[in-house]
């Protein structure tokens, strides 16, 4: 491809952390390429990271400088969401998602079209994350493709997708509130409604999340691609059934180079080292926990948790971010908990999770299910212990467990106890279990690794995108 024929994608990530991740890969596989690549963050995001990450310095300005030496053409700007940076967006979760919903658009407007009129070489495509509303619109104003960018299972979007089909059968957004399994949503086995992402499963559908659900997937049916972080392999059935819709491109798992520390900052909060504690532990010991950038916990569930930890005897290092409960409720643990650990656990506000999956101290994974801490945890091989929290974790709860058997539940019951804990938490880290489950890691993790290589499944996608950019724009 000529150097002025590049096509130009204005990439907008989803202001959480667990959409960002993806979003800055896809940016770097894009202009791997040969793609011209402009990424916006709000300013809220490049604040916290830049903070995070730069020496404490929130006015560095190009979170991408340390991959222009390897040739790579991506721009660096911000935009607004509608909120002052200084808002606590975790605390007022639904003012910030109205923000999104109502006031964004405006600012991307705007910012759109300054890149337009003076990008060169001319600005191409629109890649959007799929959780904006404004993206159709915007695409359509300005003559720009849209690919919209999905970063959770294709499963989930299909069950999204098809809201309409699963209200029509009572099974949302319904006084029945049907319990049996849904068994009608094309390219999709019987499923369980408690096992649908939460909001599906939700009585009060007239909340702000709703109204951005009901307008993204009105929307998402015209876009012109689907970018999906998932494996062709892992999902074959749904993903036909969504192409005989739309394109729709498995491009997972989106990791920075093969899951080395990523070059570019992403990370909300600055990042402990666990490396030098990790070394002191035997092979295959330390249970890693973690519950993800945004999700909270109850302060009842985090204390069960705590001394059901205490309980196991097992290590562990387990990733506190500083408003897990509430940013109100800056230590939430048990008095003495800390103390009776001692050396056996690590708790640190955050950490570079890929560098602990990867080390061989490591022997489990305590999570809420988030897809790309899944995905994670599927590339190292660490075996799943499953507590989800929120939306579509649930759907990947029951993926892990009950589908690909590479995990198991922290619990079976509404009510979570310090005995269930701690019984499951050794469990997991116990040989028998633990070899099962490792055997059934290995061959979901060939297919991960099948589909990067230079004939998988997941880089024919990617390189059939970008043709398709190159023949339309």
């Amino acid at each position: 491809m000529a150097r002025n024929q590049n096509p130009h994608a204005i990439i907008f990530p989803y202001p959480l952390q667990g959409h960002v991740i993806p979003a800055v890969n896809l940016a770097m596989k894009l202009a791997s390429k040969g793609l011209t690549i402009t990424f916006v963050n709000t300013h809220s995001i490049h604040h916290q990271t830049s903070k995070a990450n730069t020496n404490g310095n929130p006015n560095h300005h190009d979170l991408f400088a340390a991959v222009k030496d390897s040739g790579l053409d991506i721009r660096y700007t911000t935009v607004s969401d509608g909120l002052p940076v200084e808002y606590d967006r975790s605390l007022n979760h639904d003012e910030f998602m109205e923000s999104l919903l109502h006031f964004m658009s405006a600012h991307v407007e705007e910012l759109v079209a300054k890149i337009v009129k003076s990008s060169d070489p001319p600005v191409t495509c629109l890649i959007a994350d799929t959780f904006f509303v404004w993206a159709s619109t915007i695409a359509d104003k300005f003559g720009l493709l849209w690919a919209s960018f999905w970063t959770e299972t294709a499963l989930v979007f299909t069950l999204y997708y098809h809201m309409d089909l699963l209200r029509d059968n009572g099974h949302f957004d319904s006084n029945d509130g049907r319990k049996d399994p849904i068994d009608y949503v094309p390219g999709v086995e019987a499923i369980d409604p408690k096992d649908t992402a939460s909001y599906l499963q939700e009585a009060d559908t007239s909340t702000v999340l709703h109204k951005i659900l009901f307008k993204m997937f009105h929307d998402v049916k015209n876009a012109d691609s689907v970018l999906c972080n998932t494996v062709e392999e892992l999902e074959p059935n749904v993903i036909a059934a969504l192409q005989a819709h739309q394109p729709f491109y498995a491009i997972g798992p989106l990791f920075p180079f093969r899951l080395a520390k990523g070059p570019v900052a992403t990370s909300l909060w600055p990042e402990s080292d666990c490396t030098h504690w990790l070394q002191s532990k035997p092979h295959g010991s330390v249970l890693y926990a973690s519950f993800g950038s945004y999700a909270h916990v109850t302060e009842r569930d985090l204390v069960e948790i705590a001394n059901g930890l205490l309980l196991s005897k097992v290590s562990f290092i387990w990733v506190l971010r500083p408003d897990i409960v509430s940013s109100e409720d800056v230590d939430p643990l048990p008095i003495g908990f800390r103390e009776g650990v001692g050396d056996r656990g690590l708790i640190v506000p955050w950490c570079c999770q890929t560098q602990v999956l990867a080390h061989p101290a490591i022997g489990g994974f305590l999570t809420h299910c988030g897809w790309n801490s899944i995905l994670e945890s599927l590339w190292f091989e660490v075996p799943l212990l499953c507590f989800p929290l929120l939306t579509d974790q649930f759907t990947n709860r029951k993926i892990v467990v009950d589908d690909w058997m590479v995990g198991i539940n922290l619990t079976d019951q509404k009510v979570i106890t310090k005995e269930e804990v701690s019984k499951n938490v050794n469990r997991l880290m116990d040989g028998k279990l633990g070899d099962q489950l490792k055997a059934a890691l290995r061959e979901v993790n060939l297919k991960l690794e099948d589909a990067l290589k230079p004939n998988g499944s997941s880089e024919k996608n990617i390189e059939c995108f970008v043709n398709d950019l190159v023949v339309r724009k």
